[in-house]
């Protein structure tokens, strides 16, 4: 039987030891806290992994009350080397190894299906986060530590062909994540495709069947920008149909239709806004 695994490497610019230290103790601190990215994320205090052979990985909901969730235990500890973790809720195993590289730490995950399991209750989240990790790394000195939390409305958008859609919305209207910058390749075909805006998430899905005949728009996305005149003119040259120019109505902004014709407004934020 062919061996179900995914695996990354990722480079970051802190020596091995540091790196390890990143990866356990402040994983709460860079990985995302996104809607699918817990069992319970809606009770969540804290993610949280116990240091040595034997600890456990966690989902905290209510520490005065004991009310944790075990997801793995870990089976091999070497600071600054290695990490490995089986999960509890999932039959895979995930091998953590950090190398040290000129100018930082190579770190390589690969999570695989153990031998014989259900494929059915495998996943391979920890390598789907890295891009996650690379990034805390890069902003750890200055950024405020304290786990950045979605608000409370987020938008999902449906789309004839999602990955298509994100590749597009990423390179033209220039929508990112908080840490993970990387939208899917040709060929992939992910069920969950996110981007946040501020705190919100924007999710895209599929579009079950045809898509109606235009009508009214009734739905109209808006998003605040740093500077509404370059981001137009980078709109444009990217292709995105200008449903109407800058113009004021309590504020700048201007409306463009994405490549599926879903319209957008973006606007100009202001000073203070985060």
């Amino acid at each position: 039987m062919t061996e179900q695994s995914a695996s990354a490497a990722v480079e970051v610019t802190v020596d091995p030891l540091t790196a390890f230290t990143v990866f356990t103790d402040e994983i709460d601190l860079w990985w995302v806290r996104g809607p699918i990215n817990f069992y319970d994320a809606s009770r969540l205090t804290e993610l949280r992994i116990e240091p040595g052979v034997g600890g456990r990985i966690l989902e905290v909901y209510d520490e005065a009350a004991s009310d944790v969730l075990e997801t793995a235990c870990i089976t091999v500890w070497e600071p600054g080397q290695r990490l490995v973790f089986r999960g509890t809720l999932q039959d895979t195993e995930t091998d953590v190894r950090f190398e040290p590289i000129d100018g930082g730490t190579r770190v390589h995950v690969r999570q695989y299906l153990l031998p014989g399991a259900d494929p059915s209750r495998g996943g391979f989240g920890w390598v789907n986060l890295t891009p996650a990790f690379v990034a805390w790394c890069r902003r750890r000195d200055t950024a405020p530590r304290a786990p950045r939390e979605i608000a409370r409305l987020s938008l999902a958008l449906h789309y004839e062909d999602p990955p298509a859609a994100a590749r597009w919305l990423r390179r033209v209207f220039q929508l990112g994540s908080w840490d993970v910058d990387r939208v899917p390749e040709e060929g992939e075909n992910p069920l969950w495709i996110e981007f946040h805006v501020g705190d919100c998430l924007v999710v895209l899905r599929r579009l079950e069947g045809e898509r109606p005949a235009r009508a009214a728009v009734t739905h109209l996305p808006w998003v605040y920008v740093d500077d509404l005149d370059t981001h137009l003119a980078h709109a444009r040259a990217g292709g995105a149909t200008v449903v109407s120019e800058i113009g004021r109505h309590g504020v700048r902004s201007y409306v463009a239709e994405d490549l599926e014709g879903l319209r957008w407004t973006f606007a100009q934020a202001r000073p203070t806004m985060p």
